[in-house]
């Protein structure tokens, strides 16, 4: 393991957040001897931000903990064309009524982690449009645009793999790392940002910015990357069979997130201890040794641990006890609860509702298909009771006032009110 003396750095690799970095020994002596800025960008492509944005959310956290000041560059601007990294076709165009509204609620999550203000390690937010849409075509190709060689543009993988997939690449697309790079230049003559993080699959786009950075204002600007997060059997971290595990609350509530955690795949506890907790590193040791059914303890550890960033610790706390709960067959006043739909009631008081697409509605499978073969395997119940029939009708008579109890295996329980 390379050896780091700013804490910083020694921090991240550690704990496995350093995938790759620009001039590292340069940039451990400037972070072991000052403050330094950071920035991480998020486009604003969705309402939410979901669990595979957590390690750069985390980077950010170490970074601000370490004594440095982070940036968090909210993607207003570079939305509008969208990135081509790991994508196989273009994204979906999005207005600006769109972009805004994603980004008031990606905002909410970062003081959760982020300590904001006017000191000089507090983190501040900024908005790229706010130089992106002052642009004038014309004068930036002339002042930015002769920098780039359109020759090694080819070569990075965000464009060289769609290519090679035989995958539509817009020229609007193809400007995207151009216009990242002149956020890396932009940040620095505002505010001193000498330092961008991001994925690995973002390589490229950084060192872009490093290289015009250097070539337009002679600055020395560094690159640091997090390596991309697969479970041990290969699944992409964030994603689950019911989607994506978001940040947000009133999309996965608490329970389930805590239950996201607590499935993490044996293999992968040690590595989510360190990178989604902040546990010391000798009891992550002691808990990653733990061997057959022992691990479930370091499981609910991290589970409880990783809520409690995200959504406190009594939140995190509760969801814990009401799993518990639920796995022994006691209450359930902790469980997530939703309101029964109101374009099923009608059905639901004719007798012609199937439970199936009771499930399928609420959230807890993907179609009702899949429902089905989930009653086929005995794995849905109503009120703890399996279903056998997967003709099954869904009526008043599953409700107990006014609220039913709908379960998918062991794990995953909701209760809905009809309201």
């Amino acid at each position: 393991m390379t050896h780091y003396t700013s804490n910083l750095l020694k921090t991240l690799n550690e704990r496995g957040y350093i995938f790759q970095g620009s001039e590292m020994s340069v940039l451990d002596e400037k972070a072991a001897n000052a403050p330094i800025i950071a920035y991480i960008g998020f486009d604003c492509t969705a309402p939410s931000l979901h669990v595979g944005s957590l390690v750069q959310i985390m980077m950010l956290r170490i970074l601000q903990k370490a004594g440095h000041k982070p940036i968090v560059l909210m993607g207003g601007g570079t939305t509008k064309v969208g990135d081509p990294s790991g994508k196989d076709e273009s994204r979906r165009m999005l207005t600006d009524t769109d972009i805004d509204a994603n980004l008031a609620g990606i905002k909410q999550v970062f003081s959760k982690f982020l300590t904001f203000g006017d000191g000089k390690t507090d983190a501040i937010m900024v908005n790229n449009d706010d130089w992106l849409k002052e642009i004038n075509y014309i004068s930036f190709l002339r002042d930015y645009g002769k920098h780039f060689s359109v020759n090694r543009m080819m070569a990075f993988d965000s464009v060289k793999l769609r290519l090679e997939r035989e995958q539509n690449l817009s020229f609007l697309e193809f400007n995207y790392m151009i216009l990242q790079a002149y956020d890396f230049v932009e940040l620095y003559r505002r505010f001193g940002c000498t330092v961008q993080m991001g994925g690995s699959d973002q390589w490229g786009n950084i060192i872009n910015g490093v290289d015009l950075g250097r070539r337009t204002d002679n600055a020395q600007l560094f690159a640091l990357t997090s390596p991309l997060i697969t479970t041990s059997s290969g699944a992409k971290m964030g994603k689950t069979a019911a989607g994506a595990v978001w940040l947000d609350e009133t999309r996965v509530s608490v329970f389930d997130y805590w239950q996201f955690w607590r499935n993490t795949e044996d293999k992968d506890v040690g590595r989510f201890l360190k990178l989604f907790t902040e546990l010391p590193l000798d009891e992550i040791a002691r808990l990653e040794a733990l061997q057959g059914a022992e691990i479930n303890v370091a499981k609910r550890i991290l589970a409880t641990e990783a809520t409690a960033l995200l959504h406190g610790r009594n939140a995190a706390t509760k969801a814990e006890t009401a799993a518990a709960n639920v796995f022994a067959g006691n209450s359930t006043e902790d469980l997530p609860t939703i309101n029964f739909p109101e374009d099923a009631k009608e059905s639901l008081k004719n007798n012609t509702l199937m439970a199936n697409s009771v499930f399928t509605m609420c959230g807890l499978q993907a179609s009702n298909s899949e429902a089905r073969r989930s009653i086929q395997g005995g794995a849905l119940r109503i009120n703890d009771e399996v279903i056998l029939d997967e003709k099954l009708i869904f009526t008043l008579n599953h409700f107990h006032d006014d609220v039913v109890k709908l379960s998918v295996g062991k794990k995953k329980h909701v209760l809905v009110k009809l309201g």
